[in-house]
């Protein structure tokens, strides 16, 4: 059967005769208007493709476009000689650019700190090839964000010295696609929503107007204050990244991370849930759900991790905790006078022979409302066993376990000694800064951090003997080193439950790197649909 010189698609439903006879007066018509149209339309086709090329080549030469894999003007395959870095000369996932860089401010309570990373796409996963890092200079009345209160641009520009090592680090074909967030921590959000808000603001549209560099969106997190959840599951990425447990090959199991900072402490690591015993009540299968789980998708694979913040439970948080339950101690001991509160007040968490002048303030509806300022002094002989008491007090043991099980406050928490048993356990911040200056290992027991806390809390009579004199610099300098211990080991062992047995480790880097949040926060920020696009550079 013959076919219609049009092209006309086949049509299985078509009858014969209308291939085969002589078209109709209104069959002519309708082809030439048709005929009129396929011509115009490729006309108009033509038109517009003549119109991009020549927008293309003339106008759009020489920008950077929005595609993660086209940074650095498109070239993606380099010579040794010309390689942005000497690790290869290709990326192992063609639609990534073989280098990338990305900026992350912390801008803390105290402080604004500026972490410029720099990666290459060389394996499967982004590997670190440097860092520079330069934190704000300190001022009067502090150079953190929250320090600006009202003036919301004089913080914003606060951040100026910061980004000038961004500008002066990152090559100018990389700049207009390497993205920029800031994070503010809980110090920000004391001002109040609105001097908060308006800070924040501000800094956005600096960064916008004034740099070079994409800031990511409002949606993914890109000036914020961030959640104090996200800060354990940011240091948890940071720290399995750079031991190479995710991202890689390795498919070992991850470490757990214990954070202490000042005001809160963080834990986080994924639980496994072993089989049910014959014959005996079976274990639960997976993680209860609720705000403690996290799922994370990184580097291919899924992780479901345990994470919670327990503020109020910092190193300085838990010292006014404690020198506050001494004080209510004594008031209730003898509650028919004030007068006492003149007198030094026993505290077996302060050194031997130590004294120290402490400030609390208590509400108004206490029986020592207002503030009071109080001087305390250890025993004439080491009590460690009483102030360990008085610090597992703190952690609140018994209160009501919506969530079976529980770690301590109530708080939900899958028991470390079934589900995660072995693998290695992290911990950061005051836990490094009051062992390490003591001449801990890089890894010890529950029970060797118990044998320091008694040798400390002992006294100087037992210094000499065990500590070198830089350690016993820092323990005459600072009275509180037996309540620290104690908290820390409190927390480890009656806390969170980990054996005496149980080895932990401290680090402030792995692999030369700074560990904490600001690594972890920025690893997602290589990916696709991460916030953020090349900004394209305007034509002169």
């Amino acid at each position: 059967m013959g076919r219609d010189r049009d092209n006309t698609p086949w049509d299985p439903f078509e009858k014969s005769d209308r291939l085969t006879g002589q078209p109709t007066l209104m069959e002519k018509a309708q082809n030439a208007i048709m005929s009129q149209n396929r011509q115009g339309k490729a006309l108009r086709m033509g038109g517009v493709a003549a119109i991009i090329l020549f927008l293309y080549f003339f106008v759009f030469s020489g920008t950077t476009t929005t595609s993660i894999g086209s940074i650095a003007g498109g070239k993606n395959v380099y010579s040794s000689a010309d390689s942005p870095t000497t690790k290869c000369t290709r990326p192992h996932d063609p639609t990534k650019p073989l280098v990338q860089y990305a900026i992350m401010i912390d801008a803390g309570s105290t402080g604004s700190r500026i972490h410029v990373y720099k990666f290459n796409n060389c394996g499967s996963t982004p590997e670190l090839e440097n860092e520079e890092f330069k934190m704000t200079e300190k001022r009067e009345g502090g150079s953190g964000l929250s320090s600006y209160k009202t003036d919301a641009e004089g913080a914003a520009m606060s951040l100026d010295p910061l980004l000038k090592v961004a500008v002066d680090t990152i090559p100018d074909n990389y700049k207009s696609c390497t993205p920029i967030a800031v994070k503010a921590t809980a110090g920000l959000r004391l001002l109040g929503d609105e001097m908060s808000n308006n800070i924040l603001q501000a800094v956005r549209r600096r960064l916008e107007t004034a740099y070079p560099f994409p800031v990511v969106s409002p949606e993914k997190g890109g000036v914020e204050i961030m959640p104090g959840e996200m800060e354990g599951v940011y240091a948890w990425i940071t720290t399995n990244y750079l031991l190479g447990k995710i991202g890689g090959p390795d498919k070992s199991p991850t470490a757990a991370i214990f954070d202490l900072g000042g005001g809160s402490t963080q834990i986080v690591f994924q639980p496994t849930f072993p089989e049910s015993p014959a014959g005996g009540m079976p274990p639960p299968s997976q993680m209860e759900e609720g705000d403690h789980k996290y799922t994370l998708d990184f580097g291919g694979r899924t992780f479901d991790l345990y994470q919670h913040s327990h503020l109020g439970y910092g190193l300085m948080s838990a010292r006014k905790a404690l020198h506050t339950l001494v004080l209510e101690n004594a008031a209730a001991a003898d509650s028919t006078s004030l007068s006492w509160l003149d007198e030094p007040i026993p505290n077996p968490c302060i050194a031997p022979n130590a004294t120290r002048k402490v400030d609390l303030t208590f509400p108004n509806t206490h029986t020592l409302a207002g503030d009071q300022s109080v001087t305390m002094y250890g025993p004439t002989d080491s009590l460690p066993a009483q102030c360990r008491s008085l610090t597992e007090r703190l952690l609140h043991k018994d209160a009501k376990c919506n969530l079976a099980p529980c770690s301590f406050n109530g708080v939900h928490q899958p028991p470390l000694a079934n589900t995660f048993a072995r693998e290695d356990v992290y911990i950061f911040s005051y836990f490094y800064d009051r062992t390490k200056d003591l001449g801990m290992p890089d890894s010890f027991t529950i029970r060797e951090l118990h044998d320091l806390t008694h040798k400390v809390c002992s006294g100087s009579s037992t210094w000499e003997s065990t500590f070198d004199k830089n350690a016993i610099v820092e323990l005459e300098d600072r009275p509180e080193w037996c309540l620290d211990l104690n908290f820390m080991l409190s927390l480890l062992h009656t806390g969170y439950e980990l054996p005496i047995e149980r080895e932990v480790r401290i680090a402030k880097k792995i692999k030369g790197n700074e560990l904490g949040w600001c690594l972890g926060a920025s690893l997602p920020l290589l990916e696709a649909n991460s916030g953020w696009s090349c900004k394209v550079r305007e034509v002169a």
